[in-house]
């Protein structure tokens, strides 16, 4: 199983992004463990303060590289990705030559309420993601319009052709995983071990 960090572009607790990321969860499991990164407590990225690294930034650093992919979810404000995810990107691509995303396999899904999907916040993260080393996979991609009750209460897509699609990318994302990674025992095959 591999383990992905997935970072969600909104700290809403009812996020469309959050909402398809924890139903991406789903179908994903028994292939890919999700690990939700918390980023809405970062400070603001500030160059002088690698003299003394705020915890906050250590830790996000330190989940990152324990991943064996990462996940973007991200909403659209304004035609572009929002601060608050632009900021956990920065962090963690410093002190110059000691980043982590490097090498890392990862992809982008977003939701929103309109017809576009995120398309403009995707391509701008894109264009920024390969130059810190990461390895997106370009295809399927997965424009999600959210509309009422398209994700129930209890995470499922309702609509059983997207759930399909979803389903292919899941796969996809797997196959691509494996490209750059051995998969890791999840944590409950590990407990159940050494029980």
């Amino acid at each position: 199983m591999y383990r992905i960090a997935v970072f969600v572009g909104s700290t809403r607790p009812t996020s469309s992004n959050l909402k398809l990321a924890k139903a991406l969860e789903k179908l994903a499991a028994g292939k890919l463990e999700f690990d939700f990164i918390e980023i809405g407590n970062l400070p603001f990225y500030d160059d002088a303060l690698w003299n003394d690294p705020p915890a906050e930034v250590i830790r996000l650093k330190r989940e990152i590289a324990a991943a064996d992919a990462v996940l973007f979810v991200t909403p659209e404000y304004n035609r572009s990705i929002p601060g608050l995810l632009k900021n956990a990107i920065d962090w963690p691509s410093r002190p110059y030559g000691d980043g982590v995303w490097s090498g890392k396999p990862g992809a982008i899904a977003g939701a929103t309420g309109g017809v576009s999907g995120t398309a403009a916040a995707q391509a701008h993260l894109r264009s920024i993601l390969p130059v810190l080393g990461l390895a997106l996979m370009g295809a399927p991609e997965v424009y999600f319009q959210s509309r009422p009750g398209a994700i129930d209460d209890e995470g499922s897509i309702t609509d059983e052709r997207v759930r399909t699609n979803l389903g292919i990318w899941v796969e996809r994302f797997t196959d691509w995983i494996a490209r750059f990674a051995t998969p890791r025992r999840s944590l409950e095959e590990i407990e159940r071990k050494t029980a």
